[in-house]
C-alpha cells in the first residue's frame, strides 16, 4: 500500500510536469511492479501486456473508426451539416446556436473527436453568429459544448477505451450512448433557449427558410446520415460486430469523399498517415494503462480500497456520489482521457463490488469526462476553440459554457435516477 501511494503521488507529479501520460504510466507501472516482485518479472509483465494489448482483435476498431472520421473531415461535410440545421431552426431566437449544437452533434457522430468538432464548428458557426450580433459567450459556449457530444455519440473512442480496459461489450456501450447523447443535445438546446430568454439580445433570430431550401439542405447531408444509420443500425441489429461496422463505415466514408471529389492520391496517403499516428498514440497510452493497472492490482490497492469502503458501511448510492465528486474534482486538473485511463483500473473493481452495471457506469464516466472538456482550468475544448478564435478572451469563453455545464449536471442527475435511459436500448439487442 505504501508503494502504491508513493507511486500514485509520483504519477500525478509527472503529469503536472507535463510528461506524456503513456510514458508516465509506463514508468510508474514498471517501477512499482519491480519494487514488489523484482525487475525480471516486471520486464516480462510489460512485454506481455504490450503484446496482448496491441494484438487484441477488439482494438482493431480504433484505427478503422479514426480512418472513418478523418475521411469525413476530408469530405468537408461540416458546412452542409450546419446549413441543414440552420434551415430548420435558424429563425428561432438563439437559432444559430441551436443549429451549432445539432450540427456539432451530427458531425461528431461521424467524426468521433470532440476536439476536431470544436475546432471545425468554430471556423464555420462563429462567423455566422457574429454576423447576426450574437454574444461572444453564447457563441463560443455553444460551439465548445457541441464538441463534447463527440465523446458520447457513437462511434466514441472514449467508449472503446473504456470497453477495452474493463472487457465490456463495445457494441452495447455504443448503443447505450445513443439516448444519453440525444439527451445531452436536447439539454444543450434548452440551455441556449434559457440563455436567450434571460439575455434576449444575446442570440437574435435569423431568417426563416422555405421548405424547398430545407429539403435541398437535407439532400446535401443525406449520405452521411445514411452512413451513420448503417453503422449504428448494423451493430444494434446484430448484423455485424463493432469492428466490422468500423470497416463498413470506413469504406462508406471513402466513397462519400470520392463522390464529393475531395480526395487526391496525396491527401489519401496523408489521411492514412494521420490515422496511423493517432492509432499508435492511443495504443501506446493503452499499453501504459494496462501496465499501470497490473501494478495497482499486485500492490493490493484495489482490494484495500474495497475493504476501506466496506468499513465505511455507506449505501451504494452514497459511494457513487463520492465517485462522481472525485471525477468532477479530477476534471478540473486533468485532461479528459488521462482521467479515464488513470481512474478506471482503480475505480472499476470497486464499482462492480457495489453492484452497479458496468455499461451504465461507463456512460456515467464518459458524461463526466464531457463536463471536464469545458470546465476550467483544463477544459480542452475551450482551449482548442481559443486557438481558432483568438479574438475572444478565454475568460469570456469559460463564462459562456456555464449554462451548458448546468445542462450536463441535469443530465448526470437523470442518468443516476433513471438508469433505464442508458440500459433500455442495450437490453433490446
Amino acid at each position: 500500500m505504501t508503494i502504491a501511494l508513493i507511486a500514485l503521488a509520483i504519477l500525478f507529479l509527472l503529469l503536472l510536469l507535463e510528461v506524456p501520460i503513456a510514458i508516465a504510466m509506463l514508468a510508474v507501472g514498471i517501477g512499482g511492479f519491480a519494487s514488489i516482485v523484482g525487475l525480471p518479472a516486471a520486464g516480462y509483465m510489460a512485454a506481455d501486456s504490450a503484446y496482448r494489448t496491441v494484438h487484441s482483435y477488439n482494438l482493431s476498431v480504433i484505427p478503422l473508426f479514426i480512418l472513418m472520421g478523418n475521411l469525413i473531415n476530408r469530405a468537408e461535410i461540416s458546412k452542409e451539416l450546419f446549413d441543414f440545421a440552420y434551415r430548420f431552426v435558424g429563425h428561432l431566437r438563439g437559432g444559430l446556436a441551436i443549429a451549432t449544437v445539432i450540427s456539432g452533434g451530427m458531425f461528431s457522430a461521424v467524426c468521433g473527436s470532440s476536439l476536431a468538432t470544436a475546432a471545425t464548428m468554430g471556423r464555420i458557426a462563429y462567423p455566422s453568429m457574429k454576423r447576426y450580433g450574437y454574444d461572444d459567450g453564447l457563441a463560443s459556449g455553444s460551439i465548445a459544448a457541441a464538441g463534447t457530444l463527440g465523446i458520447m455519440v457513437p462511434p466514441s473512442v472514449a467508449l472503446i477505451v473504456y470497453g477495452v480496459l474493463t472487457q465490456t461489450d463495445i457494441g452495447k456501450l455504443f448503443i447505450a450512448g445513443v439516448v444519453p447523447g440525444i439527451l445531452g443535445a436536447l439539454l444543450y438546446i434548452g440551455a441556449v433557449m434559457f440563455s436567450t430568454r434571460v439575455h434576449p439580445n444575446s442570440g437574435p433570430a435569423g431568417e426563416r427558410s422555405s421548405w424547398g431550401e430545407r429539403f435541398n439542405a437535407l439532400k446535401s447531408v443525406g449520405a452521411v446520415v445514411v452512413l451513420f444509420g448503417i453503422v449504428i443500425g448494423g451493430i444494434y441489429g446484430n448484423l455485424f460486430t463493432p469492428t466490422e461496422a468500423a470497416g463498413v463505415g470506413s469504406v462508406g466514408a471513402l466513397a462519400i469523399t470520392l463522390w464529393r471529389r475531395k480526395l487526391t492520391l496525396r491527401s489519401f496517403f496523408e489521411t492514412l498517415g494521420e490515422t496511423a499516428v493517432m492509432s499508435a498514440t492511443i495504443f501506446f497510452i493503452l499499453v501504459g494503462a494496462q501496465i499501470f493497472g497490473n501494478f495497482i492490482n499486485v500492490a493490493g490497492f484495489t482490494a484495500a480500497l474495497q475493504s476501506l469502503v466496506a468499513g465505511l458501511d455507506l449505501p451504494a448510492w452514497a459511494m457513487m456520489m463520492l465517485i462522481i465528486l472525485l471525477y468532477v474534482v479530477l476534471g478540473c486538473v486533468l485532461e479528459s482521457m488521462s482521467m479515464l485511463l488513470l481512474t478506471i483500473p482503480i475505480i472499476y473493481p470497486l464499482v462492480l463490488s457495489l453492484g452497479f452495471d458496468p455499461i451504465w457506469f461507463g456512460i456515467i464516466v464518459v458524461t463526466l469526462i464531457e463536463i471536464a472538456l469545458i470546465t476550467p482550468p483544463v477544459g480542452m475544448n475551450v482551449y482548442i476553440l481559443q486557438g481558432v478564435l483568438p479574438g475572444v478572451p478565454l475568460k469570456r469563453m469559460f463564462a459562456g459554457v456555464g449554462y451548458f455545464v448546468l445542462a450536463d449536471i441535469i443530465r448526470i442527475a437523470l442518468l443516476l435516477l433513471l438508469p433505464g435511459l442508458v440500459l433500455w436500448l442495450p437490453g433490446l439487442m
